[in-house]
């Protein structure tokens, strides 16, 4: 089966993760493609394997002081080493989501961070809580979705 892959930091009941369930709605209703959520605040790390075996990835952070969090900073990391180590992990259609409280400018060093990715549609980003049915969101899981099923 398709799979993509949900990664983002959120605090417990965070905006972040709210948006995060709004982009992985928006995969689902393009087809059948297996969203996994990782909340990197829970998990720290991301399985660098597993990530090379996702369709394509999904990748979310608050603006902390114009920047990612320490956890998603992290998972770039990872995938420069492992990328080094012959893991495919860059390259992948991708997509970013930022929340933040009236700050807003840490977008930039996150597409910065996701170069290597193929970025298949402007980041959404999030002041405040986003509304339920947060069209912005979902519309980007959309977009990841068919960028999976080409």
């Amino acid at each position: 089966m398709t799979k993509a892959m949900v990664i983002y930091h959120s605090q417990e009941y965070g905006n972040t993760g709210k948006v995060a369930e709004l982009v992985a709605r928006g995969i689902r209703e393009v087809g059948e493609i297996d969203v996994e959520m990782i909340n990197t605040n829970d998990a720290q790390r991301v399985d660098m394997e597993t990530l090379a075996a996702a369709d394509g990835v999904a990748l979310g952070s608050p603006d902390y002081a114009s920047y990612v969090a320490g956890t998603i900073k992290q998972v770039f990391d990872d995938m420069f080493v492992a990328n080094r180590a012959g893991l495919t992990v860059r390259g992948k259609p991708c997509v970013l989501f930022m929340t933040h409280g009236g700050g807003g400018k840490g977008i930039e060093p996150f597409k910065s961070m996701a170069r290597h990715m193929e970025l298949v549609a402007d980041p959404f980003v999030c002041r405040g809580a986003p509304e339920q049915g947060c069209e912005g969101a979902i519309e980007l899981g959309r977009a990841l979705g068919r960028a999976i099923l080409g």
